[in-house]
C-alpha cells in the first residue's frame, strides 16, 4: 500500500487501538458465523474486529452529528441516514464471514443500534439472462450485475425510504430466487458486500454519474495474495462437492461424483479462467478506493491493517 495514503499497522499495533471495546460474542456466536472453510478466532476477534469496531462507532457519531448540523442550517427535523459500510474483496477471501462477524459486533453497540446486511449477489442478472447474454462465464464480472438496481437500492436507503426490499441470490441453485426479497426498514448501519462495490462504474462503456460508492461512508477491502485466494477456493470447492453439491438441486450437482483429482482440476480451471481474470481486471484495482484494507496470511487470519489517511 502507498504510504503516502495509507499507515500500516502490524496486528499487535492495531490491536492496542481496541481501547475499552467490550467484547459482546462469544465462542458460539462465532461457531455460528463462521464460513466453511474459515476459522475465525476470539484472538482474532479482540485484535483486528473490536479496533474495527470502535472506529466505525467513532465514525457513525460523527456523521450523525454531521447531519444535524445540516438538519439545524436547514430549519428541519433532525434525522440520521442510515450508515453504508462497503465491503469488498476476491471470491474465497473470506468477505461473507467477516460481514457477518463485524454486524454481530455493531448490532452490540451501547445503543443497540439496527444493522442490516445486503450481498451484491441478490443484484446479479438471473442465471437466463446471464445465459442469453452470454455472461454466465462473466458471471461475478461488473457487466453480470443489474447495476441500475443496486444504484437505486442504495439511493432508497439514503433517501430513508420506510420499507425496502433487496432480491435474494441462492448459492445452491446459482440464481436469484424468483419471489423472494430481503426486506430493509431503515437501520442505523447497512453493511453491503460484494467483489466489486468499489468499482468506479461505467455506462455504456463511459464514466457513470452516480455510481455505487457515491452513497458509502466507509469501505473495507479485504486482501491477500492470489496464491492463498486460489489454495482457499480449491479448499472449499472440494468441500462442497461432499457436500451442496450433492443435492440434486445443486447448480453443480453433475460434479458431485467426479475423483478428487478431478474436481480439483476443476475448480482450478473455474479460478484461472473466471475469479482470478475478475480479481485481476475488476478487484483488485479498486482496492486503494477502500478507507481500510484488511491484509490476510496463509492461515486466513488478519495479519495487517492499513488505514487511510489522506
Amino acid at each position: 500500500m502507498r504510504s503516502d495514503t495509507y499507515r500500516s499497522f502490524s496486528r499487535a499495533d492495531w490491536a492496542l487501538l481496541r481501547a475499552n471495546t467490550p467484547l459482546t460474542l462469544t465462542e458460539e456466536d462465532l461457531v455460528a458465523l463462521r464460513g466453511i472453510n474459515e476459522q475465525v478466532s476470539l484472538e482474532e476477534l479482540v485484535e483486528v474486529y473490536l479496533p474495527l469496531s470502535r472506529l466505525l462507532n467513532l465514525h457513525v457519531r460523527a456523521a450523525r452529528n454531521l447531519n444535524s448540523v445540516t438538519d439545524t442550517f436547514l430549519g428541519r427535523p433532525i434525522t440520521s441516514p442510515t450508515y453504508v459500510v462497503a465491503i469488498a474483496g476476491s471470491v474465497a477471501v473470506g468477505k461473507s464471514t467477516f460481514a457477518r462477524v463485524l454486524r454481530a459486533l455493531l448490532a452490540h453497540w451501547p445503543d443497540y443500534p439496527e444493522v442490516d446486511l445486503v450481498t451484491t449477489d441478490g443484484f446479479l442478472l438471473p442465471l437466463q439472462e446471464l445465459l442469453a447474454r452470454q455472461l454466465i462465464r462473466r458471471k461475478g464480472f461488473p457487466e453480470s450485475y443489474d447495476m441500475k438496481r443496486m444504484v437505486q437500492f442504495l439511493a432508497d436507503v439514503k433517501a430513508g425510504l420506510p420499507e425496502l426490499a433487496a432480491p435474494v441470490y441462492s448459492h445452491l441453485t446459482y440464481d436469484i430466487v424468483p419471489d423472494q426479497s430481503q426486506i430493509v426498514r431503515r437501520p442505523d448501519v447497512l453493511i453491503f458486500e460484494g467483489l466489486n462495490v468499489l468499482q468506479p462504474g461505467l455506462a455504456d462503456g463511459r464514466p457513470a454519474s452516480v455510481i455505487l460508492s457515491d452513497f458509502f461512508d466507509f469501505s473495507i477491502y479485504i486482501d491477500a495474495d492470489q496464491a492463498d485466494i486460489e489454495s482457499w477456493y480449491l479448499e472449499r470447492f472440494l468441500l462442497l462437492q461432499r457436500t451442496a453439491f450433492q443435492k440434486p438441486t445443486s447448480y453443480f450437482h453433475h460434479y458431485k461424483d467426479l475423483p478428487t483429482d478431478a474436481a480439483r482440476e476443476i475448480g482450478r480451471q473455474i479460478w484461472s479462467e473466471i475469479n482470478a481474470v475478475n480479481l485481476r481486471e475488476n478487484i483488485l484495482p479498486t482496492r486503494e478506493r477502500a478507507n481500510i484494507v484488511l491484509r490476510k496470511g496463509t492461515d486466513h487470519a488478519v495479519a495487517e491493517v492499513a488505514l487511510r489517511h489522506c
